[in-house]
């Protein structure tokens, strides 16, 4: 159906579908750009990610965070995440599209692996954690899908160190084949542009950063 809507609207001969055979994915891309993995935590973060890639860049969303505990949470950053996606293709018709996929939704595995740093400070060990998981996993996909690099949206938000980031990303590109792009999104007002979009799409914006760890700690601060 997507297909059929977007050939009406596209010029599909300038676009070629690449499509993985094991895992089912069909990926509208530019065969003149390359292509970038963008790991999106949600819809607001990932927002002026999205804006700022998508003009030198084939960008495939990947919605990955095994760190949101509570699954309804979970739903709601989903919806904000393709709310904006869906409405920034529209808008972007004929110029640009940003596809979607997204991973298993498995907080068990991080609370396994969490859960004895539970009182680590945000920005601590458990942090650590959080990045490790969530970014091995897009650059797993990325070379699974033979996608030139890999990135996040976690480096939009001031409370994110981006040199964790950057080293994890890198380390990352001996494993795997595929690139890290080192994008570190809160320059350039990245975190401001966010705040703007997020309103222009009226996107949900989460007040803790996703665990319920950091939940909790937040609601002890209030008090």
């Amino acid at each position: 159906m997507e297909k059929e809507k977007l050939s009406e609207r596209l010029n599909l001969e300038y676009f070629s579908l690449r499509v993985d055979v094991r895992e089912g994915y069909g990926l509208l891309k530019d065969p003149l750009r390359a292509s970038v993995l963008l790991h999106a935590c949600c819809g607001p973060c990932a927002s002026a990610c999205i804006e700022r890639l998508s003009s030198d860049y084939n960008v495939t969303v990947f919605f990955y965070n095994p760190n949101i505990m509570d699954s309804e949470e979970y739903m709601i950053r989903r919806d904000a995440l393709l709310k904006f996606i869906n409405e920034f293709n529209e808008e972007n018709i004929g110029n640009t599209y940003v596809n979607y996929i997204e991973g298993e939704y498995e907080p068990l595995s991080f609370i396994k692996r969490a859960d004895r740093l539970k009182d680590e400070p945000e920005g601590g060990k458990r942090c650590d954690v959080c990045f490790e998981m969530r970014l091995s996993e897009t650059a797993i996909k990325a070379a699974e899908l033979g996608i030139d690099y890999f990135t996040t949206s976690m480096s939009i938000s001031p409370h994110k160190n981006y040199e964790k980031i950057r080293n994890l990303g890198i380390s990352l590109e001996s494993r795997v084949k595929s690139k890290f792009l080192d994008i570190d999104f809160k320059k350039k007002n990245g975190f401001g542009r966010s705040i703007e979009l997020s309103k222009k799409h009226g996107l949900y914006r989460q007040s803790f950063c996703g665990c319920e760890y950091a939940r909790y700690a937040d609601k002890k601060k209030d008090k």
